[in-house]
């Protein structure tokens, strides 16, 4: 049984490696369009995030492991690009925060909506709610193992 499982999780290891491949070359291809680099895009992501509503340059920097001043320019760099802007807090006037442009969500959402479409209907589609539910988890605990090994690089100096 435990054989099984090995071949299995090497199978589902290998095709998770092309599904981020995929998503690499899909995040590039964005990132050319817009005219920005993968680091900025990433920001943009954030900005796009419905359940983000207050992103601060600090939630930034931390998400993306930058220093505060990297964020800064990068932000510069968004802002005259038209893709994002900064505006104080309403109640807490120190905290600066950062939202995406009507026009930066336009153009990220017409390369991100026919992609999502296409999923829709050509990969969640043919899954049960339970079987969905699976993947879920699935990815879920992926994601949480992938961001444990970013936070140990990330604490690294050198390769050795």
């Amino acid at each position: 049984m435990s054989s099984d499982l090995n071949v299995k999780g090497y199978v589902v290891g290998q095709a998770m490696q092309r599904y981020q491949a995929a998503v690499d070359d899909f995040d590039r291809e964005m990132a050319r369009l817009l005219g920005v680099n993968n680091t900025d895009l990433r920001c943009l992501e954030m900005l796009l995030d419905e359940q983000e509503s207050e992103v601060t340059p600090r939630a930034i920097a931390d998400n993306l492991g930058l220093t505060t001043g990297s964020v800064t320019t990068m932000l510069d760099r968004l802002e005259r690009a038209g893709y994002l802007t900064r505006a104080r807090h309403t109640s807490d006037r120190r905290k600066v925060l950062v939202h995406a442009t009507p026009a930066g969500r336009e153009c990220v959402w017409k390369m991100l909506g026919p992609m999502l479409e296409d999923a829709t209907q050509n990969v969640t589609a043919h899954f049960t709610v339970d079987e969905l539910d699976v993947v879920e988890r699935f990815v879920t605990r992926a994601a949480e193992v992938q961001r444990r090994h970013v936070e140990r690089l990330r604490a690294r100096d050198t390769l050795a």
